[in-house]
């Protein structure tokens, strides 16, 4: 139960710091997994991002002082992170669905979000299909783009919806990039920022158009994983499944490097494409020997 306890560990640091200036880098240091790895998992464990996280329970705690306090607005803000009355009027408003004013002279009411309890509970009791696999370098060619933790989860969709969607035949088109990878990589493991890329293999003989990015992706032993069933609810299933059950209790393995991959089957050998029962797709994540 190690990693998920380690999500314990940097949760109550951010509330013990929830005033101060808090990075990834030092939140991560609490755990034992990488800044790449910790923001990835704790999204999937969580449903929202560390950002997210450490937003919410900032504005809850700037409305508990509205309204228990005599403390001015603009010191309230200034207290939880906002430079400005505009910039934390506007984040509290969109979160508690009023206005700083309207709490102190109407009394509207606010909301809460509570801080995150890392409760054990008897789960697992079913079967993950995976390998371990030794593979060699190899390369990949795609569109390339750069996220941040913080809003990958809404922008990648989009950034896929906007490959397919794009004429071929045009600047910025697809250029026949089927996508049979989704390419995460964080080769730092640090920071905020990752890369993304919608990919197929490489083929030297091709001339490679102008635009697309090659990346080569070192030689790394992987745990891969089956998933199987219509995208993306079997792909969320089981990256939920290895961030719970998995990585908790593996005790051979660990996270190797800044790496994830998606390889997807080609939806037209499935009758119902991607929402096929049948359609398959895996998980790829670089591991080492404990």
């Amino acid at each position: 139960m190690g990693w998920v306890e380690d999500i314990g560990k940097a949760v109550s640091y951010i509330e013990k710091n929830i005033t101060a200036e808090l990075t990834i880098d030092e939140i991560a240091k609490q755990t034992l997994v990488s800044p790449f790895y910790f923001q990835k998992g704790f999204a999937i464990l969580c449903d929202f991002t560390v950002g997210e996280y450490i937003r919410r329970r900032r504005l809850t705690l700037a409305g508990s002082e509205l309204v228990s306090t005599d403390a001015k607005i603009i010191d309230i803000a200034l207290k939880y992170g906002y430079d400005s009355p505009d910039s934390f009027t506007k984040a509290f408003s969109r979160f508690h669905g009023v206005t700083p004013t309207a709490v102190r002279r109407d009394g509207a009411m606010i909301k809460m979000f509570a801080p995150l309890k890392i409760k054990f509970s008897l789960e697992g009791g079913y079967i993950m299909d995976y390998k371990i696999v030794e593979k060699d370098s190899f390369t990949v060619v795609g569109v390339s783009g750069i996220f941040k933790y913080d809003s990958a989860a809404e922008e990648i969709p989009k950034f896929w919806t906007k490959h397919y969607q794009a004429d071929a035949d045009t600047i910025g088109g697809n250029y026949g990039i089927c996508g049979m990878y989704g390419v995460s990589i964080d080769e730092s493991m640090e920071g905020n920022e990752f890369e993304y890329l919608i990919a197929d293999n490489y083929d030297p003989s091709a001339e490679t158009p102008e635009g697309l990015a090659t990346k080569i992706i070192p030689r790394h032993t992987w745990a891969v994983f089956a998933c199987k069933g219509p995208m993306p609810v079997s792909l969320q299933d089981v990256n939920k499944k290895i961030f719970s059950e998995w990585l908790p209790n593996c005790k051979d393995y660990e996270i190797a490097a800044g790496y994830n991959i998606e390889m997807y089957s080609d939806c037209t050998d499935f009758a119902d494409g991607t929402q096929d029962e049948n359609y398959y797709s895996e998980i790829w994540i670089p591991v080492k020997r404990k």
